[in-house]
């Protein structure tokens, strides 16, 4: 496995931590992709002679240790190179014995660069491609991505990771919605009113101004993350967990996404869309400085920290329920969830038929749960209305978002990784909304550090 970029925070922090935790936590199957894995990290500044501590804190940071490890961290080798020089790739393959992933952690435009170079190059006959998100900048982009890319390898060797679709919350989704008869049967228009996929995080910039700043909340989060748990969420049950049927099913759902044209969702605004940038304020004993002060921030560049959007999925099944979409940073109390609110019953006897408190089923992504809220009998009088909850711990996996991610690579199994044509969807169903905040036709709100949003959202 050859990184670029590997200096970075991702390689550090996330990507090397999910190798570990498959040694930790993997089966036999995983512990033999691992077998002979030699990981070398490169980048344009010279990290080499702390490479290997790097990757040792890593390891150690999930508790993987033993013979695999000690084999990885013997053979393991940093090489300082730019992968936009073609002399460069050289020394980058030299040693290369037997199968190679080619891990991009780089932007978007520099891997359109890279692409360009590798096919003019002798890789060796089994190559796979690794690119992080985002996977371009708007749908002639990630067309432009494609295309360059499936010159170099076929598209069923290329991988496009969004770790989202290895939280134990969107595989729940997956595995519950199609196991479960209750839910599996009522999992639709009649009986959903609607749906809200919300990220939200106590942290701040935490010095990423240079990504950031140019991309922000929608097309950080929304575009890319929470669409793919939508996808998860809405698909039609694919005929088998294969790749190519779990992946036509995603696809077939995303093509029929678009902006919400309803009723307005949002209280406040008639569009389809909320934006909002935090300003000072503090979080757990800690003050975060107004975003606009953050280094590295550019203020002209008016950059949400907050967003939400409306969705519809026009199809049989969806028609008429709004998605919500929401992810915002430096929120003092976040939420992380897939909430589906279900409609009130038809009749009542008591007089009050379509009122009271809607049954609510929560799938939550930090700390992995599934909870329900449900109206139940109780009180001191008959028929007196009460809500109850029951909720569940999802058991905790040893293997990481990223340990998903590394798996199927390494096994050439892209099930749970993103497909050419919905990359380019993806960025299709945010468009709109896009245009309409570049042409000043939706507010940017401001929201102080620690709060839950503008108090003007309601």
């Amino acid at each position: 496995m050859l990184i670029l970029g590997a200096s970075g925070d991702l390689t550090k922090r996330l990507l090397l931590p999910g190798i570990g935790s498959l040694v930790v936590g993997g089966d036999e199957s995983d512990l033999e992709l691992l077998d002979g894995l030699t990981v070398v990290g490169s980048g344009r500044s010279d990290k080499a002679d702390g490479w290997r501590d790097t990757v040792a804190a890593a390891f150690e940071q999930v508790g993987a240790e033993g013979d695999r490890v000690d084999a990885i961290l013997a053979s393991t080798k940093y090489v300082q190179a730019d992968p936009t020089e073609p002399d460069d790739w050289k020394r980058l393959l030299d040693g290369v014995d037997g199968d190679l992933v080619v891990y991009f952690a780089l932007p978007p435009s520099v891997v359109v660069k890279v692409a360009g170079i590798l096919q003019d190059i002798d890789l060796p006959e089994h190559t796979v491609l690794a690119i992080e998100k985002p996977f371009g900048d708007d749908a002639d982009s990630a067309t432009e991505l494609n295309e360059e890319l499936v010159k170099v390898v076929p598209e069923g060797r290329i991988h496009r990771v969004d770790h989202f679709l290895g939280q134990r919350a969107a595989l729940a989704m997956l595995a519950t919605r199609f196991n479960n008869r209750l839910l599996e049967s009522s999992w639709n228009a009649d009986q959903i009113e609607r749906v809200e996929i919300v990220y939200d995080e106590k942290l701040g910039l935490e010095g990423r101004a240079g990504y950031y700043d140019t991309a922000g909340a929608l097309r950080d989060m929304l575009q890319s993350h929470l669409l793919q748990v939508l996808a998860v969420t809405t698909c039609e049950a694919p005929a088998g967990l294969d790749p190519e049927h779990l992946r036509d099913s995603l696809a077939a759902v995303l093509a029929v996404t678009q902006p919400w044209t309803g009723a307005p969702v949002f209280p406040d605004t008639d569009g389809p869309s909320r934006r909002a940038r935090y300003t000072a304020g503090e979080i757990d004993g800690k003050s975060l400085p107004d975003y606009t002060a953050e280094e590295g921030v550019d203020p002209d560049h008016e950059t949400e920290t907050l967003a939400e959007i409306a969705l519809e999925v026009d199809n049989a099944r969806w028609a008429g329920v709004p998605f919500v979409l929401r992810s915002g940073k430096a929120i003092g109390d976040p939420a992380n969830e897939i909430r589906v609110t279900y409609r009130p019953v038809r009749f009542r006897p008591d007089g009050q038929s379509g009122t009271g408190s809607a049954e609510v089923l929560r799938f939550g992504f930090k700390p992995p749960r599934i909870e329900f809220r449900f109206t139940s009998g109780g009180g001191d009088m008959p028929f007196q209305l009460d809500p109850v909850e029951v909720s569940g711990a999802l058991p905790k996996s040893p293997v990481t978002e990223y340990g998903e991610v590394v798996r199927g690579v390494l096994g050439d199994d892209p099930t749970l990784s993103i497909r050419g044509d919905v990359a380019v969807q993806c960025w299709r169903i945010v468009q709109p909304i896009l245009d309409a905040w570049q042409r000043g036709e939706v507010p940017l709100d401001e929201y102080p550090a620690g709060s839950g949003g503008p108090s003007s959202w309601s």
